[in-house]
């Protein structure tokens, strides 16, 4: 019996789990990631921004139970926060939509909620075989610094797009402050929050087809600066 047969025994009865997908034209890669998704998952959420390709008619095609949302404004931001705010589960489970996390590691980002944790982050740096440009290596590592200075975290990695979490913490954590800003931002969040957090290793495999559509530049400097931000609101 595999690690999800095994988890899908115990979890009979527990609390139910939402996944979120946010999406923007990503009609390839999606049946990579949609039939990966464990059939024990209750509810799965993809929050589109309008994608002008097929994105959500191959999402219904593939998995008609889907629940279809796109997000009221732009950015991913925004997508993150309209998906948690119509999640039904109890945990919530975040994955990208290019591919590069891996639905078969859910198991692995639950059980630490299970046991006692508020939120489980995924981190591409616990271990060492990182396959990563080296550019985004030291801009990840940069934005990881900064933020275990500015909070006395203890985090390898404050980008990665696989997290999970209990939905009940969302109260605890003020996302309508204009200045959520992806990943980075949540994470301090939550450390402000004093919620107890478990980082899991992350299997990077990078995008599956098509280009990143976020400016790795300007992404890193705006990332940067809200992680200041937010220190400076005390």
């Amino acid at each position: 019996m595999n690690l999800s047969s095994q988890f899908h025994t115990q979890i009979e009865g527990c609390p139910k789990i939402s996944v979120i997908i946010c999406t923007l034209n990503e009609e390839n890669n999606l049946p990579k990631v949609l039939t990966k998704i464990p059939s024990w998952v209750d509810e799965i959420i993809l929050v589109d921004g309008h994608s002008t390709d097929n994105t959500v008619c191959v999402a219904k095609s593939i998995l008609p139970t889907i629940r279809v949302l796109y997000q009221p404004g732009g950015g991913k931001d925004d997508a993150m926060k309209h998906g948690f705010r119509n999640a039904r589960g109890d945990i919530i489970v975040t994955l990208d939509a290019d591919g590069s996390t891996d639905p078969v590691q859910i198991p692995e980002f639950v059980y630490p909620l299970l046991n006692g944790y508020d939120f489980t982050k995924g981190s591409r740096f616990l271990e060492a075989n990182l396959s990563m440009p080296l550019h985004r290596k030291l801009g990840n590592k940069m934005l990881v610094a900064l933020t275990n200075l500015l909070y006395g975290t203890k985090y390898t990695d404050v980008c990665c797009g696989y997290n999970a979490f209990w939905k009940k913490c969302l109260s605890n954590i003020n996302l309508s402050d204009g200045h959520f800003d992806y990943e980075p931002v949540l994470h301090v969040k939550i450390k402000r929050a004093g919620l107890r957090v478990a980082e899991v290793q992350c299997d990077d495999r990078g995008r599956i087809s098509g280009n990143s559509k976020l400016p790795m530049l300007t992404q890193g400097l705006k990332a940067a600066i809200a992680i200041l931000h937010q220190r400076l609101l005390g």
